[in-house]
C-alpha cells in the first residue's frame, strides 16, 4: 500500500469491523483515562444506561435491553463488578435470579460518564458528515438483513454454488 496507515482487507469484512470498533473504543477508553476513569470501559455505558432507565435487571434482561448476547451481558457485569460499579444480589421475587444494580461509586460518576457519553455522540455525529451514510444507519440495516436472512444461509448457499 501506498499509504502510511495499513487497514484491512475490505473483503474480510469481520476483521475490518473489528478493526473500526478498535479505533472508536479505543480513542472513548482513552478519554476515560485521561478523565481519571481508567477503570472505566466503553461497554459498559450501555449497561449503565440500561440500569438507569430500568433499575435493577438479571443478566438475561441486562441482555435483552442492551441488546447483546448473555454471554455478553454476563462478562460486562462481571467486569463492572470486579470495578466496583455494580452489585449481585438476590431478586426478591425469584431467588434463583440475581440482579445487576448499580453500586454509590458508579452513582458518584454519572456526571462525568454522561459528559463523556454526550461527547461521544456529538463526535459521532460530526464523523457520520464525513460518510455517505451515518454509520449508526448502516449498521442497523446491515442487522435487519441479517435478521432476514442469517449470514450462515448465505455462505452455505454460495459454497453450494461453487460445488
Amino acid at each position: 500500500m501506498n499509504s502510511a496507515r495499513s487497514y484491512p482487507d475490505p473483503v474480510a469484512v469481520g476483521t475490518l469491523l473489528r478493526h473500526v470498533l478498535e479505533l472508536l473504543d479505543g480513542d472513548v477508553a482513552k478519554v476515560y483515562e485521561e478523565q481519571g476513569l481508567a477503570e472505566y470501559r466503553p461497554r459498559f455505558s450501555p449497561a449503565v444506561r440500561a440500569l438507569l432507565a430500568e433499575g435493577p435487571l438479571s443478566v438475561r434482561d441486562l441482555a435483552t435491553t442492551v441488546g447483546v448476547t448473555h454471554s455478553a451481558a454476563s462478562q460486562t457485569a462481571a467486569q463492572m463488578a470486579r470495578a466496583g460499579l455494580v452489585t449481585h444480589a438476590p431478586d426478591p421475587l425469584d431467588a434463583r435470579r440475581r440482579l445487576v444494580d448499580l453500586t454509590p461509586k458508579a452513582r458518584a460518576l454519572l456526571p462525568r460518564i454522561e459528559a463523556e457519553w454526550e461527547a461521544t455522540v456529538a463526535a459521532m455525529a460530526e464523523l457520520d458528515t464525513e460518510l455517505s451514510m451515518p454509520l449508526g444507519e448502516l449498521l442497523r440495516e446491515v442487522a435487519e438483513a441479517l435478521d432476514r436472512r442469517p449470514f450462515r444461509e448465505r455462505v452455505a448457499a454460495a459454497y453450494r454454488g461453487r460445488q
